[in-house]
């Protein structure tokens, strides 16, 4: 099995303590999300829902949240 390579966002700000989201491609059209100080977590969907996710969080579909 070959080892996960995570990419870390570009906005993480590069500091090795902050945390932020990373990227992986998994088997076939898997993607894998993880938060960097949550790393055993790991949430993995398919392209097009990563893109629609990542659409809705552009739009402000979570700020409600905050």
């Amino acid at each position: 099995m070959s080892e996960i390579l995570w990419q870390k966002s570009s906005f993480s700000g590069g500091d090795p303590g902050s945390a932020c989201l990373e990227l992986a491609h998994g088997v076939a059209d898997q993607r894998l999300l993880r938060e960097s100080d949550e790393m055993a977590t790991v949430l993995a969907i398919d392209s097009a829902a990563l893109r629609t996710l990542l659409l809705v969080v552009k739009a402000g579909g979570f700020d409600h949240l905050a």
